[in-house]
């Protein structure tokens, strides 16, 4: 049965997620968003042999017993160790080349397995299965000395190896007595020996990958954790354009059987300004500049359309129009259950938080003195243009958060967003010595605070509640404090971090909301509520409290130490699009927080 005990890999161009038994069961080529070549994941009815499968590329071990697997340290580099019933060992290891090459980085959609033996004579069979079109087309086959292409009326893949290339072909078992390489990637040909340059592309990959997270600055407390989840969020950020997907994955569902199946391929801009808020505390300024670049695009793009006034809440990782929501009919969905859809019609919702998204990303540009792209008068003159829409529509309904596809409501987390555009608005106009705007901004901020206020707090209840004038409680009230909208000692604050715990936690998790949606009641919390929940227990002084909570959740990290989306509140199996960047965030948020600092340490 297929699981989310998956560890991933990448170059930030492409990925590819491994199982247990060191399949790669999901990539994308050429790039995180396009066609799923391998797709295994889901495809996977109940009984299926591996005679049956598609979409895969295994590296089957004759007799296999065991199969230890790690990530090289601090990288993403994957090491599966087999052993068979003989004793016989081989080792695959598995990743993506990224390095500086002529002074550029080297990042081509290209897949590389180096299998070495380790003991005795172990037997190995691969079967490299692409296909094409979502599954509806299996590639023509042609082969050279040491390639075999795959080949669509679109599409061209190419496999090379120095492994024996008719065995390949027939997926016929035979002895690894060497070290064997495959390339797998773009249709060129590889002009150097085989392995030479597998073993070079992984040194130089391997010490990229150190050299990055020598530069984190990262809490003393939980390090390991941290640095996989500060590796696991770069795996998601599309640098060639500086996007960041909310996942790498579609339609892994949220829950068994209940047709919340979406596409998480796409950049959200909720999910990167929270992305971008975790690295910068971290210390990664470059991802955030990139990420800056891609929203400024964003931000011209809106400018350029007549008569465009929503900004829409996610965008595709090279700003293309067409995220039409559709569905591939001939996958059968993770474990069977379908659909499995590509596109998401959530692009055409109202969600009122993205001006806030938006102009809390950009203030780093303009406050943040490590940054070589500095804000400007002509970027300001476009937040600005965002803050009047913020304006406009704080007291409006939308979609909300949590992307209801057929209710509307004034949220309360989209309206504090907006408050927030008009807030960081002073900040940055204050920061370019304009005072005038500066002004304007803060009286407007003071009037959606307000207003905020009285219509988002319920005074029956003392708490603030989810929607002006409403009864529910969900999650992203644990945020107000974060946000600056309220202080952490705040009476109201404290009494409504007290009711999202006794409203909302299951176990050790939480849900979003515990009111029916468009699909009926929840079934698995989302995991980034959990970690929002211990940030508002720290912040409100419950710190063991929230370190007991935090050490509880981390352990229903998978082997690799990654979360997805959702999780089984009672089992803790994961459950939703994976690996998930909002759930990577949360940790490392509430590590940061809750963590000695490292003179305390010492």
């Amino acid at each position: 049965m297929s699981s989310l005990d998956l560890a991933v890999i990448g170059n930030c161009m492409i990925s590819a997620l491994v199982d247990r038994r060191a399949q790669i069961v999901w990539s994308c080529f050429p790039r995180f968003d396009g066609d799923p070549v391998f797709s295994a994941l889901l495809d996977c009815p109940e009984g299926q042999s591996d005679a049956d499968q598609k979409g895969v590329f295994a590296i089957d071990m004759a007799g296999l017993v065991s199969c230890e697997q790690s990530y090289l340290q601090n990288t993403a580099v994957l090491v599966s160790r087999m052993t068979d019933s003989s004793g016989n060992v081989v080792e695959v290891t598995d990743f993506a080349p990224r390095f500086k090459h002529f002074d550029r980085t080297f990042r081509p959609p290209m897949l590389i397995r180096r299998v070495t033996p380790v003991k005795g004579r172990p037997r190995i069979r691969v079967r490299l299965r692409p296909h094409f079109e979502w599954g509806e087309h299996s590639p023509g086959r042609t082969r050279g000395s040491n390639h075999l292409r795959f080949v669509s009326p679109d599409t061209s893949l190419r496999l090379t190896t120095d492994a024996p290339i008719s065995y390949v072909q027939d997926e016929r078992f035979f002895v690894v007595d060497r070290p064997m390489s495959f390339f797998f990637g773009e249709d060129e040909p590889l002009r150097s020996e085989a392995d030479t340059t597998a073993r070079a592309f992984l040194d130089s990959t391997v010490d990229f990958w150190r050299d990055w997270v020598r530069s984190l600055s990262i809490p003393f407390d939980w390090q390991e954790a941290v640095i996989r989840a500060a590796i696991t969020l770069k795996l998601c950020n599309f640098e060639e354009t500086g996007a960041i997907v909310a996942a790498l994955t579609t339609s892994v569902p949220e829950a068994p059987h209940t047709q919340r199946n979406w596409d998480y391929r796409y950049c959200w801009l909720r999910d990167a300004y929270f992305v971008i808020q975790a690295l910068n505390r971290l210390g990664t300024t470059k991802t955030m500049e990139e990420y800056l670049t891609y929203i400024t695009n964003i931000v011209d793009d809106m400018d350029a359309i007549p008569n465009q006034k929503d900004m829409p809440p996610l965008f595709s990782i090279t700003r293309s129009p067409d995220l039409e929501e559709r569905e591939a009919t001939a996958l059968a969905g993770y474990r069977g259950m379908g659909p499995v859809r590509v596109g998401n019609a959530a692009y055409t919702q109202i969600q009122n938080d993205a001006y806030g998204s938006v102009v809390l990303a950009s203030v780093h540009a303009f406050l943040d003195k490590r940054l070589i792209r500095t804000g400007n008068r002509a970027l300001f003159a476009h937040l600005e243009k965002l803050g009047h829409r913020a304006i406009e529509v704080f007291d409006k309904p939308d979609a909300g958060p949590w992307e209801l596809r057929t209710k509307a409501a004034v949220h309360t987390f989209p309206s504090v967003m907006c408050w927030a555009a008009c807030d960081r608005l002073v900040k940055i106009a204050e920061a370019m010595g304009r005072e005038d705007r500066a002004a304007f901004w803060r009286e407007n901020a003071e009037h959606m605070h307000r207003v905020i206020d009285e219509r988002a707090y319920n005074a029956d209840k003392g708490t603030f509640v989810s929607s002006f004038d409403g009864e529910d409680l969900d999650a992203t009230l644990l945020l107000l404090a974060e946000l600056d909208f309220v202080k952490p000692e705040d009476p109201r604050f404290i009494a409504t971090v007290e009711a999202v715990g006794s409203k909302l936690r299951r176990g050790d998790l939480l849900l979003r909301y515990d009111v029916e949606d468009d699909f009926g009641l929840m079934h698995t919390a989302f995991m980034i509520c959990g970690f929002w929940y211990v940030d508002a227990l720290n912040a409100i002084g419950r710190k063991e409290e929230a370190k007991e909570l935090f050490e509880h959740i981390l352990s229903l990290r998978n082997s690799f130490g990654l979360f997805s989306e959702d999780a089984d509140f009672t089992t803790g199996e994961l459950w939703g699009n994976f690996p998930q960047t909002y759930s990577m965030v949360g940790l490392i948020n509430s590590a940061v927080r809750l963590s000695r600092s490292w003179e305390e340490a010492f």
